[in-house]
């Protein structure tokens, strides 16, 4: 493993471990809960690319993080889960 793929990695757990606490956050809407689940799911799955694991969870976040409902905390660890994941190309 490269050294840039090990540093994708350790990206895309540190984004699941955040959207795992977002999923289990009973103080957010469960739609966003269930969406940060959808997100973690989707940066598990092994038949993508990382790249293409982190495009597709950024598309899933950034709409949900439009949602009025979203508390601000939970919205600033969204958008802080974005900008981890910007940083991951092919």
């Amino acid at each position: 493993m490269s050294k840039k793929q090990e540093e994708y990695a350790q990206k895309l757990s540190q984004a699941m471990a955040v959207l795992n606490r977002v999923a289990e956050d009973n103080t957010t809407p469960r739609n966003i809960r269930r969406t940060a689940k959808q997100a973690s799911d989707i940066l598990m799955d092994e038949s993508l690319s990382i790249a293409a694991k982190a495009a597709n969870a950024i598309d899933l976040l950034d709409e949900i993080s439009q949602d009025p409902n979203m508390p601000m905390y939970t919205r600033t660890r969204i958008w802080n889960i974005i900008s981890l994941l910007e940083g991951i190309r092919d």
